[in-house]
């Protein structure tokens, strides 16, 4: 990752502290909060309650994470000279940085959905072509 490169979560940061960095809205650089926050919710008991100050938290958290992950996987796309971020390459940069307990689930998660996106594509292609031609218009 490039040692120049820094993210600025929440206030106080080389921005003076108004929520902004790199020229966007606090809210544009967060997940949303009831996103987070039911993301939350499903691993704790039904009855268990979240503070506002824990979801923000987690949101800020999660979003650096996601920020710099995808941060190691653009560099390499850099210095591959290519312009397109993939699975594989956030797979890569999990384990690049440190995350060895994650890529390889990640990675097998990711050929899984893969395998499965490519028979229902041509699940659909195949479904598609074996319906009958939608009926002519006799009113011409």
């Amino acid at each position: 990752m490039d040692p120049n490169n820094k993210f600025t979560i929440g206030g106080g940061g080389e921005d003076g502290g108004s929520g902004t960095s790199g020229g966007l809205k606090e809210q544009e650089r967060f997940l949303p909060i009831a996103n987070v926050g039911r993301i939350m919710k499903q691993i704790l008991p039904q009855n268990a309650k979240i503070s506002k100050e824990a979801k923000e938290t987690m949101q800020e958290c999660v979003s650096e994470f996601i920020s710099f992950v995808t941060s190691e996987a653009s560099e390499k796309c850099k210095k591959e000279r290519r312009k397109t971020v993939n699975g594989d390459d956030v797979c890569w940069a999990l384990g690049a940085l440190g995350f060895d307990d994650y890529a390889p689930p990640l990675t097998r998660y990711l050929h899984k959905y893969r395998e499965i996106e490519g028979d229902n594509s041509s699940n659909n292609k195949t479904n598609t072509e074996e319906k009958d031609p939608p009926p002519r218009n006799n009113y011409i």
